[in-house]
């Protein structure tokens, strides 16, 4: 249980109250500061924690556990907030719900298969998938009311972020779908 893999896992999960309380402090400067640093520290670990798991023999069925959960409450609180935010609007709520969808869709296939003792592994695109999600997130956090959008900066983060949701969220229907047949050939049995 308390490796460095496992424990980059936890700190992951137990920030979360800390980036949701500095995204909604009163200085929007300094929170979509804050918010953004914490975000883009749990996702730095979030690769680490795999990667020292596999390199060091690691690798622990509490960590394989931990870790989808960690992303999805990560991924989760910061849609929520983004959406409450009025940062994600309009269209852009289509994406946040494929990935909300995906993500509760995928995690109780994964507790169905489970009890079946099936493991159903991540996949590469699945890899893929967290990667964009962490990476347009993160630059929405970013310019959540800070970013002039006429700056050259500004413009790309707005791309990144805007572009990059979609983006995730096209990956994260094409690995859905990509669970959800594998989980069902082992409902059939």
């Amino acid at each position: 249980m308390w490796t460095l893999p496992n424990i980059l896992t936890l700190m992951r999960i137990l920030v979360i109250p800390f980036l949701v309380a500095a995204f909604f402090m009163e200085d929007k400067i300094l929170a979509s500061h804050i918010s953004w640093a914490l975000f883009a520290l749990a996702g730095i670990t979030d690769f680490f924690d795999g990667w020292l798991a596999r390199a060091q023999g690691l690798v622990s069925k509490i960590g394989q556990f931990l870790d989808p959960i960690a992303d999805k409450l990560m991924v989760g609180a910061v849609i929520i907030m983004l959406v409450g935010s009025d940062t994600l609007t309009g269209l852009h709520i289509i994406p946040a719900v494929v990935i909300m969808c995906r993500e509760l869709l995928v995690s109780g296939l994964r507790e169905f298969l489970a009890g079946a003792q099936v493991s159903v592994p991540v996949t590469v695109a699945a890899k893929w998938k967290t990667t964009v999600q962490m990476i347009s997130l993160a630059a929405l956090l970013w310019i959540d009311g800070t970013m002039d959008l006429w700056e050259p900066l500004g413009i790309l983060c707005f791309w990144v972020a805007y572009a990059g949701i979609w983006f995730a969220a096209a990956l994260t229907l094409y690995t859905g779908i990509d669970y959800l047949k594998e989980g069902l050939k082992h409902m059939k049995d």
